[in-house]
């Protein structure tokens, strides 16, 4: 179990940084884990860029 929440951090970690490793997604143990991170970091990295434009746009400087 502890190998797959490793796999999950090390995904978003990644996908938040819009990177991926093959590898890693390929493992026959702990690939889905892996893979599942990076969408959902992919997903918190776009969330993030998208409220900072809304702010952006509405001249809130936070």
């Amino acid at each position: 179990m502890e190998e797959a929440f490793e796999a999950y951090t090390t995904g978003h970690a990644d996908g938040s940084a819009g990177l991926r490793d093959r590898q890693r997604a390929d493992h026959p143990d702990t690939g889905d884990d892996y893979r599942i991170g990076v969408v959902d970091g992919s997903v918190a990295a776009f969330q993030a860029e998208l409220v900072a434009e809304v702010r952006r746009l509405l001249g809130e400087n936070r």
